[in-house]
Order: C-alpha cells, then structure tokens, then sequence
C-alpha cells in the first residue's frame, strides 16, 4: 500500500473529514433556515438560494467519491439521449441494491450539474437524520411513510408543489420501495406468486401507486423517465465505509431515457408499464452478470472540479481554527480539557459511525421483511 493508501485509512483523516461535513453541513442547515423568510417574498428566489446550500453538502460526499476513493463511474446509453440529460427535468427509476446507490445516482446529476436541485421520494424517518434530512426539508423533498392511505394526499401536495419548480431536477424515486436483500426477494416473490406477476431475479416487486401518481403529478413538467440500473464490476459489493477508507470502485451505470408520453396515463396501466420495466431491468442485470457490460455505448462523463473546490474552501475554513483550538488546549496541560477533548472525539466518532450506518444493509429497513406486511403497493 502506498503512503496515500495508507493515510486514506486512518482514523484522524476520517475525523477530520468527517469534521469538515458535519461543522458545514450544520452552518448551512442554519442559513437554511434563516432562507424561510424569503418563501412568501420570493419563493423562486429561496428555491434557487438552496439549490446552491443543498449543493455545498451533498457535493463532499459526491467528492469522497469522485476524488478520495477515485471511484470509476461509466454510463452506458445511447448518444441522442446523453445530450438531453442535464437540459430537462425528469423522472429517475433506479435499483436499490447497494449501500452506495444513492451517492453513485448524485455522482450522476453531479457530472451533469443537477445535483443541488435533484430531488427523492424518501421515507419520513430520514427527514430527521441531521445534515441530509435537515436539508432536504428545506429542498421540499417529497417524504413518505410509507403507509399509501396516509401518504397519498402528502406526496400528491409534495409532488404538485414542484410544477413550477426554477430549476431543471431530476426525481429520483426506488420503486422496490426498501433495499434489495435475500430475505426480502423471496417474500416479495411470494407477493408476485400470488398475484399472477412474473417473478423477478435482482429486483423486488415495484410498488406502482408511488410511480403512477409521481408520473400523475409530474407530466407535461418532466419530459422523461430515465430507467437506471447500477451495478458494480467483479462482483464488488462497495460501502460508505470503504469509500471512506479510499477504497476505489467500478460502477457502471445504464441508463434509458423513455419519453413521458410512452408511459401510460391510466394508474393500472401504469402499474402494468412498470412491472413490465422492471422485468426489463432483471434482463439487463442477468446480461451484465453474464458479458460485464450493460447495452449501449459506454461513456465517462467528465468529472467536474466543483465538488473538489467546495470541499476545500470548507476545509480551509474550518480547519484553522479546530487547530488553534488544539494547540491551546495541549499548551494548557488541563487534565480536564484533555479529557474534555478525547470525549468529544469518542461522541464524534461514534456520530459518525451511526450516521454511516443510515446506510448498512445489514442495518436498513425492515419494510418488506413482515409477512403480514407484505402488500405490494
């Protein structure tokens, strides 16, 4: 291992990146809030102010990505479309089979400079995770509990809101509804026994009441779906963890651009359309298994400096004055403040463990594990 391998490993550059994150991310959730008062002088103008906060917190985690672990993203789709992602709003449909899938998806509206404005349908509970949740209020992300009798007013009112939205967003929305796992797969195939459905390889059944009333609310404002499937080379099963860690990654990423106008209005239609994508997407993954590659032409789109600049500017910031404190405290030779200071280390370090942990599999949602629960919407 080289001396930056190494250092990419240990303990104080995850704290002090994790310091950078969680001091910005909390300074910004405060501008934020102070951005409220704009909502009923200028709404676009507080939409567009946090477009920008939004982006100088999910862009450090883009960074670790991009630049610290130099994780290899590749698209494959076909040129027509590749001109048009960025230029046009639009609706995402991405598997959930990774701890990861999320930030290679903002790794995606990053290289095509969404990612500020990009938006999710995300379970309620994640609307309290510090930072991210805190964030996303003032994004008017679209959050849900997942329980269809009380959410479908909430996200209809959610969804409707960003019909006049200022700025090109891509929505992004996991119809599997919960992290792919083993024992998920075969209750939710028990579901699509049950119900005459086409049983499904590498993806759980689709909730379709959250697409079709998406794609309700959404038309004639987004012009397309872009049906994306990840995956990882050699059978890489890649975390938060060992991005932190520096550990490098191959993630390819197919994506096919389906007009809105293909998809059928009708809400059982579009449930059909959709079990029907995703039997689709079950053929790609069983392709990729067997050649590595997906369809289409493969494309790396440039990497942007912005992530890298922002993170920078933030470090450079911060870190200066988490310094002088350090050397203040040393030269005081207080056994109370060294104390102080290695217990707040200990409570730091395990925030972030627990915040990482938002994203184990082995530690995500039991929703579609509960037999008795197990209705597909």
């Amino acid at each position: 291992m080289d001396i930056i391998g190494f250092l990419k490993t240990q303990f104080l550059c995850h704290l002090v990146i994790c310091y950078v994150f969680i001091v910005s991310g909390l300074i910004i959730n405060f501008i934020q809030l102070f951005t409220l008062i704009l909502w009923p002088i200028n709404k676009q103008l507080y939409r567009k102010l946090n477009c920008r906060l939004a982006y100088s917190i999910s862009s450090q985690l883009v960074m670790l990505l991009e630049w610290w672990s130099g994780t290899d993203c590749t698209l494959y789709t076909d040129s027509e479309s590749y001109v048009k992602y960025g230029k046009e709003n639009a609706i995402v449909v991405l598997n959930h089979n990774f701890e990861i899938d999320f930030l290679c998806g903002w790794n995606f509206c990053e290289r095509f400079g969404v990612l500020g404005s990009s938006k999710v349908l995300a379970k309620k509970e994640l609307s309290y995770v510090p930072l991210i949740g805190w964030m996303w209020y003032f994004l008017e992300i679209v959050f849900c509990k997942r329980k269809w009798e009380e959410d479908r007013k909430t996200v209809v009112e959610g969804l409707k809101n960003l019909r006049d939205y200022p700025e090109n967003f891509w929505f992004l929305i996991h119809c599997e509804g919960t992290r792919f796992t083993e024992k998920k797969h075969n209750i939710s195939m028990q579901v699509a026994e049950a119900k005459g459905l086409p049983k499904l390889k590498y993806h759980l059944l689709p909730r379709t009441k959250g697409f079709a009333v998406t794609v309700q609310c959404l038309r004639n404002v987004v012009s397309a779906v872009y049906d994306s499937t990840l995956n990882f080379r050699n059978n890489e099963i890649p975390t938060l963890l060992g991005v932190l860690n520096g550990k490098k990654y191959h993630a390819d990423l197919y994506v096919r651009r389906i007009p809105l106008e293909d998809v059928p209005e009708d809400e059982q239609e579009c449930a059909n359309w959709l079990h029907k994508l995703y039997q689709e997407k079950d053929i790609f993954q069983e392709g990729y298994y067997r050649t590595g590659v997906f369809p289409g032409t493969p494309i790396v789109p440039p990497r942007r400096p912005w992530t890298l600049l922002n993170w920078l500017f933030w470090a450079s910031l911060l870190l200066y004055p988490l310094f002088q404190l350090l050397i203040n405290m040393i030269c005081s030779g207080s056994s109370l403040t060294l104390v102080s200071f290695a217990l707040l280390i200990i409570v730091a370090s395990v925030g972030v463990r627990w915040m990482i942990g938002v994203t184990e599999i082995s530690k995500g949602s039991t929703y579609g594990n509960n037999d008795n629960k197990r209705k597909q919407q």
